[in-house]
């Protein structure tokens, strides 16, 4: 499943990518907004998307703000959650494949449906390397993570 979630500054941009994900075929739950509110947090979004894809492995989210880090700080936040900010395709297959990234934060000022295509369909369909390397470094960042954990 692929969950979806954006701010006002994202919203529009998110309800196209939902449209385009569906018409591909792509599973996809929208965890909000569901309107467009110009009052409402980016972190109550980053959350819920976080923490259903922090839940299961095989769940991928996609969020969207003005500049795509508020939501990629809040989704680092939930355990087992890899987000990544992302600007272009090489930096999503790198998320990937390098990184196992399962949430693509992203910048909706600079993105409109047809720039950010090619960057959403790259990290959908990369698969994670499994090389010895990163998974290493995976495994470290669990590592930090627990030391961590409240």
């Amino acid at each position: 499943m692929i969950y979806l979630g954006a701010d006002h500054r994202g919203f529009e941009l998110k309800e196209k990518l939902q449209q385009r994900l569906e018409d591909e075929g792509f599973l996809v739950t929208d965890l909000g907004n569901n309107h467009l509110d110009p009052q409402d947090d980016f972190v109550d979004f980053a959350q819920k998307v976080a923490e259903a894809v922090g839940s299961d492995e095989q769940n991928q989210g996609i969020l969207l703000c003005g500049s795509g880090a508020g939501v990629d700080m809040v989704a680092n936040k939930i355990s087992g959650v890899r987000a990544a900010l992302v600007f272009d395709e090489k930096r999503a297959w790198q998320a990937r494949h390098d990184d196992n990234a399962n949430i693509l934060a992203l910048p909706a000022d600079v993105f409109d449906i047809e720039t950010v295509w090619p960057v959403v369909k790259t990290f959908l369909t990369t698969p994670f390397s499994n090389e010895e390397r990163f998974e290493r470094r995976l495994k470290k960042i669990e590592e930090v993570e627990n030391l961590h954990e409240k």
